[in-house]
């Protein structure tokens, strides 16, 4: 079901060293030795931050276990596949009876410390390379230090308060041991993302500066928007709005549905992007099995069927809203590239967002991931501006987003009213884009939403624990080795 084809440092398990032979990976193939000698030249220095682009290549970063804890846990998808196959722990996640021992949180905390672990190697190393380019060395501490960032958002949002490995440790110092073992503060680790994103906004180029291959790489307004989301779960709404303003050089596209296909990657509303870069002459450089295990399983299908959406999700939509089709793949179907999904597949909808063409369903994809469009940042200035109270100010932001997805403008007039359109014009707009939920958590929604999350195998919804749920168990394994330096989340894990 899956190859590990990135060799990994993580934080539980054997922790990182102050140094490699394999220091940091290039691709699946290729490391780059501990030698500042080896990469210091412009194409060295640039290979060693694809590095870190390149963990999220990986099926335990992007793809399997992420897809469980970000979407089949929701409301948003259903755990999918056939009844008698689990997932590994998909079952229990869609259940919400998941514990500190379930595999995908472990997979998530491992690979974004792994991550972390390549940026602060690379971060480290810039300042040595004297035959670099300065400019393009300035650029480069800002690539890694926003990778850095959106990797401890990730763990943030998750489990809450986590350790900061802002170095490399040294090998045998306490101190060094201590600071891996040890949860920091929710806001510790939030205001530690924030300076990496401020530092990150200065040394980062604006979108329009990039060309060629450099197109996929982040921008000074990847970093704002990044910031503005930060804010967002912070509900610091001022500085929401004002890193909204700062994300300049990006508009919507026409056809919502032009961005999940080849030929829509790095469009103008991309703001951060994951580029999967499979093709079919050399499949193994792109996500981990992110498109065979989302597609249509049984009798003509091609994949495992897992991450299913509900048919609360299908039900959100409006009538005449193109994102539905453009986000659910239905039973009996004709797909854009003129695949056919016959009525022999074995569940009624799947992730349209996930299918990339029937050229490239195999082990690994040229699926990108979208973690930020700006589509979202108009949403984020319009919720921040109605908590505010300006919501007359909000409305034409919201609109926006609408009018894009063949919809008129809102009928919400009052503050309350806006807020549930907004809150409801994310879940449609970002769907299976990994946001659903933890907007659920952060809003509060989650106990009634996961209750109105009723399907076949939860007739009467699911039980979301209020002062449990909230947060993701932190892994038993990192605990145990903590020995009392950290703690568990409350709930009873």
């Amino acid at each position: 079901m899956k190859r590990l084809y990135i060799s990994l440092f993580v934080l539980s398990g054997l922790f990182f060293s102050g140094c490699s032979n394999e220091f940091l990976d290039v691709d699946q193939t290729a490391t780059i030795p501990a030698d500042p000698e080896l990469v210091n030249s412009n194409e060295g220095a640039t290979t060693m931050i694809n590095s870190v682009y390149n963990i999220f290549l990986a099926w335990d970063m992007s793809s399997f276990a992420w897809n469980g804890a970000t979407s089949i846990i929701s409301d948003d998808a259903d755990k999918g596949s056939d009844p008698g196959d689990t997932g590994t722990d998909k079952d229990v996640l869609d259940a919400l009876t998941y514990n500190a021992s379930t595999p995908s949180f472990q997979s998530i905390w491992d690979y974004n410390y792994a991550g972390i672990n390549r940026a602060n190697q690379a971060i480290a190393m810039l300042p040595k390379l004297d035959q670099v380019t300065p400019a393009l060395k300035t650029r480069l501490d800002g690539e890694a230090k926003f990778l850095r960032a959106f990797m401890y958002f990730t763990l943030v949002k998750g489990f809450g308060g986590v350790p900061i490995v802002d170095h490399l440790p040294i090998p045998g110092n306490d101190e060094d041991r201590i600071m891996q073992l040890t949860r920091k503060t929710t806001a510790e680790v939030y205001a530690f993302i924030e300076s990496d994103l401020n530092t990150a906004a200065q040394e980062l180029p604006l979108k329009s500066t990039y060309t060629g291959a450099d197109v996929v790489r982040v921008s000074q307004g990847s970093a704002y928007a990044l910031l503005a989301k930060v804010n967002l779960y912070q509900k610091n709404w001022q500085k929401v709005i004002d890193n909204c303003d700062k994300v300049t050089g990006y508009s919507l596209v026409s056809d919502y549905s032009i961005q999940f296909k080849k030929e829509g990657e790095f469009g103008p509303e991309s703001i951060f992007e994951i580029n999967g870069i499979g093709t079919t002459s050399s499949p193994g450089f792109g996500i981990g099995n992110y498109s065979v295990s989302q597609a249509p399983r049984g009798a003509g299908g091609w994949g495992w069927g897992f991450n299913t959406p509900t048919e609360g999700l299908a039900n959100a939509y409006e009538a005449g809203d193109v994102r539905k089709n453009a986000t659910i793949i239905f039973r009996g179907t004709t797909l854009y590239d003129g695949r056919e999904v016959p009525s022999t597949v074995s569940n009624p909808r799947y992730n349209y967002k996930a299918y990339s063409s029937a050229f490239y369903n195999q082990e690994f994809t040229d699926t990108n991931l979208r973690y930020l469009r700006y589509a979202e940042v108009l949403l984020m200035k319009a919720e921040a501006l109605n908590e505010l109270g300006q919501t007359s100010a909000a409305i034409p932001y919201l609109n926006q987003v609408r009018h894009r997805a063949n919809l008129g403008d809102t009928p919400a007039v009052s503050q309350a009213d806006v807020r549930t359109a907004i809150w409801k014009e994310r879940r449609v707009e970002l769907a299976f884009e990994h946001d659903r939920w933890f907007d659920l958590i952060r809003t509060g929604q989650a106990a009634a939403a996961m209750k109105a999350d009723v399907s076949p195998s939860f007739p009467n919804g699911k039980t979301f624990v209020v002062g449990k749920h909230e947060l993701y168990p932190i892994p038993s394994s990192f605990l145990q080795q903590a020995a009392g330096l950290s703690s568990q989340n409350p709930g009873g894990y």
